[in-house]
């Protein structure tokens, strides 16, 4: 068996620098099935969707462990090399091979052929290959069509290495899911499936000569692996009532990992799509036999009930778990007390350590916004979190090596002690946002009438009723989430009911500080999208 290409010191660097830039950037990253990725000297090519640029392959690359895969070799767009920028030397030093696009050349004839004979001989070699076969990075939720490059490289490695009975390739996908791309502190999920392996033996359809079809048949598997672990949707309305259904199905509290989390609003969104309406009259243009069921009247229905009651709970402030459970007027005031107490004391204890982190903040913040301006929603926001990330890595650094500068007498003591003050920081603030997105929470809940709040429990009700009816009878749903997920031994990584009640210590990486999979490092719950006319 192929040994595999040795590490350069470049790419063990970056895989260190960026696995701790991610940690503070994403609030959790949860990695499934790791076990199954296909080990160093074994041939393999790892595909994944591509909603979030550059920051795809870092996570692809931190997330792989080394000690399974000792590196990742990447393909990046020919336009990024060359330049005399830190994204340019970071995409270089890792050993990433430049793919031209046809966009990028005004659309005329592109040679690829020396790219793809260093690919074939890296995965001839043992190596790991990196491809995103949607071409392009994304910021829409829909997966684009996969272009047919992978499979056709299959095709020519097993059909140079014909001869040879024990070659094998295998095409690892990966399904990435981003709770909130760009946005600090949220989450993400990478899941691996599993691999499929390819000989020339058992898959001569594959040697050339090679039928067309047979190279779409091996791109739409790809795809139909890719798609089945994420959340692929037409829309982000489609997103937005999911995760409304999903937080009504399983309520605040569920003991309900990440993974479990996004499979229940694929679910949904699964329904949303196949009794959508506006996509089904396209259809039916082309195939009179298509009917509108029952179900699809219903789930269309519920879906326009929930964006309408997702608005008004944007609009009044108010969180759905206040409406499913109601408070006394005793409880809500000390409730309020005690978080807004509780947030004077930790950003209290926060601002020494939030004086570092302004730099940063003030950094990312401008470098973001002016990017903004160079386009629209759907060609930049992709790409934000990539910004942030360079910008915040070289702006932390820079209050770092200054506070080095600045206390050279204890500079020993100081280069461990600031980063570990930012690092409690980022802890203490993340809570006592918490605590005040809490306070303010409650607060206007006093400020909404007592009619108005019992028209909403109503409705709630009513909506209750017909998503677990739906989501039990004809999803096939557990009917009882929180027993189901308990039983399943899910854990969710979300505000501890006492002092150690997550099983992990307050200081850890691991703990999570948090009660809902969709909040972020913000005052309000994040529950929209920017508007996508791309």
């Amino acid at each position: 068996m192929a040994k595999g290409s040795t590490t350069p010191w470049s790419y063990i660097l970056i895989r260190l620098l960026f696995k701790f830039v991610l940690k503070i950037f994403y609030g959790t990253i949860v990695v499934e099935n790791a076990d199954i990725i296909p080990k160093t000297g074994q041939p393999c090519i790892v595909c994944a969707n591509h909603p979030n640029s550059l920051t795809d392959a870092l996570l692809l690359v931190t997330s792989m462990p080394s000690k399974t895969r000792n590196m990742l070799r990447l393909t990046a767009k020919s336009t990024q090399f060359g330049h005399r920028t830190f994204t340019s030397w970071l995409i270089e030093s890792a050993g990433t091979v430049p793919i031209k696009r046809r966009k990028d050349y005004n659309d005329s004839e592109v040679d690829n052929s020396q790219a793809m004979d260093k690919l074939m001989d890296a995965i001839e070699l043992g190596d790991a290959v990196c491809l995103f076969p949607e071409g392009a990075s994304r910021y829409h939720p829909t997966i684009a069509p996969l272009k047919t490059g992978v499979a056709r490289i299959v095709s020519d490695v097993l059909s140079r290495n014909r001869d040879d009975p024990n070659f094998s390739v295998s095409i690892l996908t990966c399904s990435i899911t981003y709770m909130h791309r760009q946005h600090f502190r949220s989450d993400v999920l990478v899941t691996f499936n599993p691999p499929m392996t390819l000989t020339p033996k058992d898959n001569p359809e594959l040697l050339a000569p090679v039928q067309y079809d047979e190279i779409r048949a091996l791109t739409t598997r790809m795809q139909q692996q890719i798609s089945s672990r994420t959340i692929d949707s037409p829309s982000w309305e489609f997103v937005r009532s999911a995760k409304m259904a999903t937080r009504m199905y399983a309520p605040l509290g569920t003991l309900m990992s990440l993974g479990e989390y996004v499979r229940i609003t694929r679910t949904f969104v699964e329904a949303f799509k196949a009794s959508d309406d506006t996509q089904k009259s396209k259809r039916i243009v082309e195939d009179q036999s298509i009917d509108f069921t029952k179900e699809d009247i219903e789930f269309n229905q519920l879906r326009r009930d929930l964006k309408y009651y997702q608005d008004r709970l944007v609009h009044w402030g108010i969180k759905d778990d206040r409406i499913a459970r109601p408070l006394s007027l005793g409880t809500i005031t000390m409730r309020m007390v005690i978080r807004l107490t509780w947030f004077i004391c930790l950003f209290t204890i926060s601002l020494p350590g939030l004086v570092l982190w302004t730099p940063v903040f003030i950094t990312t913040f401008i470098a973001v916004r002016n990017f903004k301006r160079t386009g629209p929603v759907w060609d930049t926001f992709d790409e934000i979190a990539q910004y942030k990330l360079v910008y915040g890595l070289f702006s932390g650094l820079s209050v770092w090596a200054a506070c080095i500068l600045l206390t050279l007498p204890s500079a020993a003591f100081t280069t461990f002690l600031v980063p570990a003050m930012m690092w409690m920081t980022l802890r203490w603030t993340e809570d006592a946002i918490s605590a005040f997105r809490a306070f303010m929470a409650l607060a206007r809940l006093l400020c909404v009438g007592k009619k108005t709040l019992n028209e909403i429990r109503v409705t709630r009700r009513d909506l209750h009723s017909r998503l677990m009816n739906l989501a039990v009878g004809t999803l096939g749903l557990p009917d009882d989430p929180e027993k189901f997920f308990v039983e399943r031994g899910g854990k969710q990584k979300g505000r501890v009911r006492s002092t150690w009640d997550s099983g992990a210590k307050y200081f850890s990486v691991r703990r999570r500080r948090k009660r809902d999979w969709n909040e972020t490092l913000r005052l309000y719950d994040q529950v929209d999208y920017p508007e996508d006319d791309g």
